[in-house]
């Protein structure tokens, strides 16, 4: 660890709004997303109770603007 991370025990997520992508099809291999203020989660939609990853509002920005470039193969 660099000493910039950090972790989180217990974090309640149940009352965000969580998004999907308009091109998500079917429910097949989605991703759902939900703002928090500073903090970005990311979650499987197919399974919700699985845990989420938690990115700086910042890095899931440059994130989505390297997606909307077309700096990612996918």
């Amino acid at each position: 660890m660099t000493g910039k991370e950090r972790t989180v025990d217990s974090l309640d997520l149940s009352g965000l709004r969580w998004r999907k992508s308009t091109r998500s099809s079917s429910y097949v291999n989605c991703v759902e997303v939900a703002f928090a203020g500073p903090v970005v989660a990311a979650r499987d939609s197919k399974d919700p109770a699985g845990g989420a990853l938690l990115f700086g509002a910042a890095t899931w920005s440059s994130f989505v603007d390297g997606l909307r470039a077309g700096r990612f193969d996918a």
